[in-house]
């Protein structure tokens, strides 16, 4: 029960975050652009207006699952957001812009966040299970408490992962919202209605970051119990 009622504030806090950011998108990408200029329009102007002739913008399926793609040095797209002259669908793709930025310039977050995705990969599938291992052999001392001690290792990079990703989701965000400014993109209250979106999204990483910290704080502490 002390588990779950510890764990509650950031489970809410995702729930909360996932709500809004998901209301916060429809609202404004029901609102279109004076510019009319699809995301796909938006996220190719501003890699010509960069210089940047290297990055390709594709669209994929699903909805919200829009990325950029380092080692295809790709800018992708929901379908949504790729074909959508709305003023969400303009800060999503510019968004993912900044993080072409921030790759072009050695952003050192992002650097760091990369370099921990293969750590993440196997910490979060394998950490779990030697921590459910070591506390189902509890009555083993020294091997149950080595299990358990390497799981929050390994537990401990997908943490990580989370907490970096924090300053480079916001930079990207902060690059967005300069750049669809700078370049007449979005102007006045259409920058301001993508400012929200970017906002809302951006909760939804502190949320993550915030509840993997939890998560943490309680498997040290059950550790110690």
């Amino acid at each position: 029960m002390f588990s779950l009622l510890f764990l509650l504030p950031g489970m809410l806090l995702m729930l909360w975050a996932q709500f809004h950011v998901k209301g916060t998108y429809q609202k404004y990408a029901q609102v279109g652009s004076n510019m009319g200029m699809t995301g796909a329009q938006v996220a190719e102007k501003i890699l010509r207006e960069m210089g940047i002739t290297n990055v390709s913008v594709e669209p994929i399926p699903g909805e919200l699952t829009d990325h950029y793609d380092p080692s295809a040095k790709a800018v992708r797209l929901s379908e949504v957001v790729y074909d959508s002259t709305s003023l969400a669908a303009a800060a999503v793709a510019a968004h993912e812009c900044g993080h072409v930025l921030q790759d072009v310039q050695g952003y050192k977050p992002m650097n760091i966040r990369a370099a921990l995705v293969p750590a993440v990969g196997f910490g979060s599938n394998i950490g779990p299970i030697l921590i459910m291992l070591g506390f189902g052999l509890g009555a083993m001392g020294g091997i149950s408490t080595l299990f358990i001690n390497i799981g929050i290792l390994l537990f401990s990079c997908v943490v990580l992962f989370h907490i970096v990703t924090l300053p480079v989701e916001f930079d990207a965000s902060n690059r967005a919202l300069r750049l669809i400014n700078d370049l007449g993109i979005l102007q006045g209250e259409e920058h301001r209605g993508a400012k929200k979106v970017l906002n809302a999204a951006a909760l939804t990483y502190v949320a993550t970051a915030l509840y993997s910290v939890l998560q943490l704080i309680q498997l040290l502490l059950s550790r110690r119990n």
